[in-house]
């Protein structure tokens, strides 16, 4: 799957930067991965904004959510966006 400049949105700023949610069917490490963030975001996503990302099965209709991560923008050049790998990894679980 690709980017979805649809399912990122802004939460807070503070600062000059902001907190971002992305829901996504793409695991933590692709998310992270330079570039994958296309030209659409790159006039969004500033460095040191922070991204929370959830992995879920299907972002049109999530069913389940598969991990959450949460991620920092390293850098953007005006034409790449780079992100940390996950600084927070949590598996979601219900052991219930």
């Amino acid at each position: 799957m690709a980017f979805t400049k649809a399912n990122l949105w802004p939460v807070n700023g503070a600062d000059g930067n902001t907190f971002w949610y992305y829901k996504t069917a793409d695991a933590p490490a692709t998310v992270d991965t330079a570039g994958y963030f296309t030209n659409e975001a790159v006039g969004m996503l500033r460095v040191a904004d922070l991204l929370f990302v959830v992995q879920v099965d299907d972002p049109a209709a999530p069913a389940s959510v598969t991990d959450v991560s949460l991620h920092a923008v390293l850098s953007n050049d005006g034409a790449t966006v780079d992100l940390s790998d996950d600084l927070l990894a949590a598996t979601v679980a219900d052991t219930d």
